[in-house]
């Protein structure tokens, strides 16, 4: 009898620890999902009035989903659809002249392997202006797409593609100027055994400042190497640091713009540390992001309070009206999961702003908006506009 009462109390105690093993993690998942809301952050959950305008837009290389990368024809696009600057890449060539190429070689974006077979990988910073002049810039992108889901080119477009040359940052800048459109550029100095390794700046700022004359506040100068001495022989640009850096050392050195790389829009933990972009517009400086081509991306952006960003897709983002996904509220409850939109108060969706997966029909709405009509919910505690997934 006693063996039989110690085998059930065993039995007992093995069900106990099994269904503290079962439910344990169980409460501990409820436990997680419920303390998830009060870590919840996005920066497009704003009080009415608060948002910023649309940040500028500064075509990455020019537009290079329209046309060849860093030709006049893929500016031109950029200032066709409407762009605010162009950004480029300044490589200095064997006998010092300054030209628009991003690559260390010329075989991904010339046909220097039909003109120069011999040389396709040498620097491109050791041919001559004469022998870089020769080079096609724009059948490349005719024959290699660089992009998914480009789509076609006209045949007008097709023509002038083909006709693309390697660019000068004279020419460069003179149809910024002439266009009043701002300017940013990284500078690539020149390999060791160049001629203009060490003269290399002072090529560059003799084109701005003698060739070119471009207007200065349009100039966006990012290098940071010699930037006092720069200041002092061309007061007027913007100078734009690449990097976070404390308030107090940006203005120390007359920093009015950061350049930054998307992925700082993601601040961690922003509830704990106040939104670093309000802290930097407060001091007057305004900052850029790059390379931004997604609607999402530049709606975060935009809600973050970018001044602008450097993108490869101006002709898609510049139909952006407001952000895809802004809730402004004077107190909040709106929760989506799945297709199913959880709300308290008056929820509104443009026609334009239904998502591809059909979250809410209109008609959904304005029954949701009757349904809160009739059971008496405040319609001014809360505003949500959805534009998207």
């Amino acid at each position: 009898l006693g063996c039989i009462v110690w085998r059930e109390t065993f039995l007992l105690q093995i069900l106990s620890v099994t269904q503290v093993i079962i439910v344990g993690p169980y409460l501990a998942m409820l436990l997680f999902l419920f303390l998830i809301p009060l870590g919840m952050y996005s920066p497009c959950i704003r009080e009415m009035g608060t948002l910023g305008p649309k940040p500028a837009l500064i075509g990455h290389r020019g537009a290079p989903m329209l046309a060849p990368e860093n030709t006049e024809m893929s500016f031109l696009k950029t200032i066709e659809h409407g762009g605010d600057g162009l950004e480029t890449d300044v490589a200095i060539s064997y006998d010092g002249v300054p030209f628009l190429m991003h690559d260390d070689t010329l075989r991904r974006t010339t046909n220097i392997a039909e003109v120069y077979p011999n040389d396709t990988g040498k620097a491109a910073s050791f041919f001559s202006w004469d022998a870089l002049r020769k080079l096609n810039a724009g059948t490349w992108f005719l024959k290699n797409k660089p992009f998914v889901g480009m789509g076609s080119l006209s045949k007008a477009d097709q023509k002038q593609a083909m006709n693309q040359s390697i660019y000068t940052l004279s020419s460069f800048l003179r149809l910024a100027d002439s266009h009043n459109k701002l300017v940013i550029f990284d500078l690539y100095r020149p390999p060791e055994k160049h001629p203009y390794r060490n003269l290399w700046l002072r090529k560059v700022l003799d084109v701005i400042l003698k060739e070119a004359k471009i207007k200065r506040h349009l100039v966006l100068w990012l290098h940071n190497s010699v930037r006092s001495f720069v200041q002092s022989v061309a007061p007027g640009f913007q100078h734009t640091m690449g990097r976070k850096a404390p308030i107090e050392d940006l203005l120390k050195h007359n920093i009015v713009k950061l350049n930054l790389v998307y992925t700082d829009i993601l601040q961690p933990f922003p509830m704990i540390f106040p939104n670093l972009l309000e802290k930097y517009a407060a001091a007057n400086i305004t900052t850029n992001f790059y390379v931004v081509n997604e609607p999402w991306l530049y709606s975060l952006a935009w809600c973050s309070g970018a001044h602008s960003v450097t993108t490869n897709a101006v002709h898609l983002l510049k139909d952006l009206s407001q952000p895809l996904f802004l809730m402004v509220s004077g107190s909040l409850l709106c929760l989506r999961g799945g297709n199913r939109v959880v709300l308290s108060g008056h929820f509104e969706v443009p026609p334009s702003a239904l998502n591809t997966q059909g979250m809410l029909q209109q008609m959904q709405t304005r029954q949701l908006n009757s349904h809160f009509q009739s059971g008496g919910k405040s319609l001014s505690n809360v505003f949500c506009k959805s534009h998207g997934p």
